[in-house]
């Protein structure tokens, strides 16, 4: 049996079975991308759900696997060199998975190096701005007097959103014909814009064609399904 007990995380959040990935995170759209991950890989894994609007990411022990508070972050008890490894980043979580199964990423190089600048994509410029969008949009932001910011946010997300239209006018996933962690990063977000954040009429989503399309692929995705409830809330 794995020994964890040099990861003060796991005394907060103890792992039942600590031979398989813990995994601390949340259901919102960066917290799914490594829940959706896990369960397209089929890689066994112990959810722990981390209560971010209590502030639960900024206690010593989250902080001290994940220095930034944000989730989602892993312990895998079996990692590269057989020793357990604490992992935080999204992006970074899904290349070291995607390299651990052997699925969703190319190895051959060309391919793989562009499939991870397609994760960057998501990382640097659609959570980000989607993100600001529905603060102005939804949540306090929109009491502010000054609109500018909306704007900025809602031009920048709908230029984004063009991107990826652009990029899926012509393949079925970022990647072309593979369903890579270019996607598993992505979908979140776009589910999100449209749903929770309640922007689809002021970024004109239903005026793409090939990103709502490619969406409806993604969300009818069984491990999709699975992993945006994952960890589940408590009632």
């Amino acid at each position: 049996m794995s020994n964890l007990s040099s990861f003060p995380i796991t005394r907060r959040w103890p792992a039942q079975n600590p031979d398989v990935i813990q995994l601390y995170s949340a259901p919102t759209p960066n917290g799914v991308k490594v829940s959706i991950m896990l369960e397209e890989t089929g890689l066994p894994y112990e959810p722990h759900y981390i209560n971010i609007g209590e502030n639960e990411t900024w206690g010593p022990e989250f902080l001290s696997l994940n220095p930034n508070g944000k989730i989602p972050a892993i312990i895998d008890p079996k990692g590269p060199d057989g020793q357990p490894l604490g992992l935080f980043e999204s992006g970074a979580i899904l290349i070291y998975l995607a390299d651990k199964a052997g699925k969703f990423l190319s190895t051959e190089p060309a391919l793989r190096y562009q499939t991870i600048q397609w994760v960057f994509f998501q990382m640097a410029a659609i959570g980000p701005m989607f993100g600001q969008l529905g603060f102005f949009h939804k949540f306090a932001g929109r009491e502010f007097e000054d609109k500018r910011p909306l704007e900025r946010y809602r031009a920048e997300s709908q230029r984004l959103l063009g991107v990826l239209e652009t990029r899926l006018s012509d393949r079925e996933w970022l990647m072309g014909h593979d369903y890579t962690i270019a996607d598993i990063a992505t979908l979140g977000w776009v589910r999100n814009l449209i749903g929770f954040y309640e922007a689809r009429d002021i970024v004109r989503f239903d005026e793409l064609k090939h990103v709502p399309a490619w969406l409806d692929r993604g969300l009818s995705r069984p491990a999709v399904q699975r992993g945006l409830e994952i960890p589940k809330r408590p009632n």
